[in-house]
C-alpha cells in the first residue's frame, strides 16, 4: 500500500444502523463492522477508525482501540477524518477508506480542504458509494474513485473484504480531463424493497411520448428499451444470414421513383428541379427487384425503407422497414415452407432456443405446424357467411349486415379485405397462413393454377396482425397489363390506394421473367411480435411524431 496509516471512515448511517437493526454475523462469527477492520489489520498494523457512533466503537473494542469518536454534525467523511487525524497526530502519509454507502460522494471542495489543510497532498482517498452527487469533481491527482453498482457499497461492508473487493473497478486518478460537457441531469432511477420483499422503482423515465421524442434518454436509463433494439438487430442479421446461406444476392433499388408501385398505398410526392419531373418516395421495392429477376439473378433481397402517406396508429408509421426477397423457379407453396422454417430459427435465436413467445396476454408457439386457411374459409369460419360466389353488391350488403365500414370507392376485392381485416384478422393469434385471395385484391399475384377467380397469394397473420405478404408472381405481361388497367379504373372511382400502370415494368416482363415467388416482411411488426412490444413506436429509434407544442 505504501502508506503508513489506514483510516476507515464509518458514519453512523452505515455502522450504527446495521448494528442496531440487523446485527449480521458472517461465517467467521464476527459482525460486519468487525470484519472490515480485521481485514484492514491484515494489510497494515496502523488502522484507525473515525466514526460518529459510540455503538460502532463498542463493537470494535475487542479488535482495536484506535477508534476516534468525531462530531455528529460533520457533513462528510473527510471532515471526520480531518478531526480524527488532528486528535491522534497521525502520520501525514496516509490512506483513507471512506465508506459512504447510499449517500452521495463527498463534494470535491471538502476533499481538497482535507488534502490541502492537513495531508498536504500526500494522501490517497478512496470513496466507496453508489450515489454520485452532481457537484462531485476530483481536482487532486492523489484522489482515487471507486465506482460501484447499486448494491456494492452495502455488499462491501457485508463482506468486509478490503483486500479483494468484488464487482467493482478501482481507478487511480493521476489526471482528469473533461471529454464532454453535460448541462442537463439524467433521470436517476431508484429501486427500493418494501417489507414484503417487493422491489419498487422511483423516478422512472416512463412517459410514453417523452420516450419517443427523446429516445437517447430512454436508452440510457431504461435497459429494457435498449434490449428491444438489440433484438431487432439480431432479427435483421438472422434473416440476412438465412438468405445469404440460400444464395440470395443483397441489392439496392431506388428510393426516389418516377412511378410508385408494388403495393396499394398513397405515396409521398416530391420534385426534382434539375430533371423538372415529379418523383415519389417508394411505397415498395417489389417491381425493381422483379426487374432484377428478369435480368438473370436467381434470388435477390433488400432491406428497404418504404414510405406511405397514410394514417398513423400503434401498427402504422409513415416510414417503415421491409425485407423483400424474390426467387426464380419457386412458388408460394415453397415460400410458405421457407418462411416457416426461417421464423422458427429466428425465434430460437433471440429466445434462448425456445420457440414459444409471450405476446401480451397470448403465448404463441412457433414450433408447431402453422395452420393454413384460404381467405374465404377464414371469413366463413368467423362470420358464418360464405362470400366466395357473391358479386360486389351482395358483398356490400354483407358489410352492412356485419357493420363493416364500406364506401362507394371500394370494389369487390377491397370489400372482402375490409371484412377479413375487421372480423377475422384479430382472432388469428397463433401463426396462420391465409391463402388463395380473390383476384381483385391482388393485382401483382399469379392466377391460381386450379381455382378460378383466385390468386396464389398468402399472408402470415400472428397475434392478430399481418406480418408478411407473398405471391407466386405474375410473369404474363398481358395479364399484368390487364390487372394494372383494372387498378386505373378503381383510381378513377376515387380509390387513392389503387396502383398505377408502370409501362417500364411491363416492358421488362415482355422480355420474359421465369416463374418467381416473392415476399415482403414487415421488420417493424416482426420486431413488435418477437419483443412483446405494444406499439410500432416502441421498436423504432425515432418514430414520426406530431410537432411538440411550445
Amino acid at each position: 500500500m505504501n502508506r503508513d496509516d489506514l483510516f476507515i471512515v464509518i458514519p453512523s448511517r452505515i455502522g450504527s444502523t446495521r448494528l442496531k437493526n440487523k446485527p449480521l454475523v458472517n461465517i467467521k462469527g464476527k459482525t460486519l463492522i468487525q470484519r472490515v477492520v480485521i481485514n484492514a489489520l491484515e494489510i497494515t498494523e496502523n488502522v484507525y477508525v473515525a466514526t460518529d457512533s459510540v455503538l460502532v466503537k463498542n463493537n470494535l473494542k475487542e479488535i482495536t482501540n484506535n477508534v476516534v469518536i468525531t462530531k455528529t454534525e460533520h457533513i462528510s467523511g473527510t471532515d471526520r477524518v480531518y478531526e480524527a487525524a488532528k486528535k491522534l497526530n497521525l502520520n501525514k502519509n496516509s490512506f483513507i477508506l471512506n465508506l459512504q454507502g447510499d449517500e452521495p460522494f463527498i463534494p470535491s471542495k471538502l476533499i481538497k480542504k482535507t488534502i490541502d489543510d492537513y495531508f498536504n497532498n500526500s494522501c490517497d482517498v478512496i470513496t466507496v458509494s453508489n450515489n454520485i452527487s452532481s457537484d462531485f469533481d476530483i481536482t487532486n491527482p492523489n484522489c482515487v474513485l471507486v465506482e460501484t453498482d447499486n448494491n456494492f457499497a452495502t455488499s462491501f461492508i457485508r463482506t468486509g473484504d478490503i483486500k479483494n473487493p468484488k464487482r467493482h473497478i478501482g481507478i487511480y486518478g493521476y489526471s482528469l480531463k473533461v471529454l464532454s460537457k453535460s448541462v442537463r441531469p439524467l433521470p436517476v432511477v431508484k429501486e427500493t424493497t418494501d417489507d414484503s420483499g417487493e422491489s419498487k422503482k422511483h423516478d422512472v423515465f416512463s412517459n410514453t411520448e417523452l420516450k419517443y421524442r427523446r429516445r437517447y434518454i430512454d436508452l440510457i436509463v431504461n435497459p429494457e428499451s435498449k434490449d428491444i433494439f438489440v433484438k431487432r438487430a439480431l432479427i435483421v442479421n438472422e434473416i440476412r444470414n438465412v438468405l445469404n446461406e440460400n444464395n440470395f444476392l443483397e441489392v439496392e433499388t431506388p428510393i426516389l421513383q418516377p412511378i410508385y408501385g408494388g403495393a396499394a398505398a398513397r405515396p409521398f410526392k416530391t420534385y426534382h428541379n434539375t430533371l423538372d419531373i415529379p418523383l415519389y418516395l417508394r411505397i415498395a421495392n417489389e417491381l425493381y427487384l422483379k426487374r432484377l429477376i428478369v435480368g438473370g439473378f436467381d434470388g435477390v433481397f433488400e432491406f428497404a425503407k418504404d414510405f406511405r402517406n397514410e394514417g398513423m396508429s400503434r401498427f402504422h408509421n409513415p416510414e417503415f422497414t421491409q425485407c423483400e426477397f424474390y426467387i426464380a423457379y419457386k412458388d408460394y407453396i415453397w415460400m410458405m415452407d421457407f418462411v416457416e422454417d426461417m421464423f422458427k430459427r429466428i425465434v430460437k435465436k433471440i429466445n434462448n432456443d425456445s420457440t414459444t413467445l409471450q405476446c401480451g396476454d397470448n403465448k404463441i408457439d412457433f414450433g408447431k405446424k402453422w395452420e393454413r386457411l384460404t381467405m374465404y374459409e377464414a371469413i366463413e369460419k368467423f362470420t358464418k357467411v360464405d362470400v366466395s360466389e357473391m358479386d360486389e353488391d351482395a358483398i356490400r350488403k354483407v358489410c352492412k349486415d356485419l357493420k363493416v365500414k364500406a364506401d362507394k370507392t371500394m370494389g369487390r376485392g377491397k370489400l372482402i379485405d375490409e371484412i377479413f381485416g375487421e372480423k377475422c384478422e384479430p382472432n388469428l393469434i397463433q401463426p396462420t397462413y391465409i391463402t388463395d385471395y380473390p383476384l381483385e385484391m391482388s393485382p401483382l399475384a399469379k392466377k391460381h393454377r386450379s381455382k378460378e377467380g383466385l390468386v396464389e397469394r398468402f399472408e402470415l397473420i400472428c397475434n392478430g396482425k399481418e406480418i408478411c405478404n407473398a405471391f407466386s408472381e405474375i410473369n404474363d405481361p398481358l395479364d399484368q397489363r390487364k390487372r394494372f388497367e383494372e387498378q386505373v379504373k378503381l383510381g378513377k372511382r376515387g380509390d387513392e390506394e389503387a396502383m398505377v400502370l408502370d409501362e417500364d415494368y411491363l416492358t421488362a416482363l415482355e422480355y420474359g421473367m421465369p416463374p418467381t415467388a416473392g415476399i415482403g416482411i414487415g421488420i417493424d411488426r416482426l420486431t413488435m411480435l418477437f419483443t412483446n412490444s405494444d406499439s410500432i413506436q416502441d421498436v423504432l429509434f425515432f418514430p414520426q411524431m406530431k410537432p411538440e407544442k411550445s
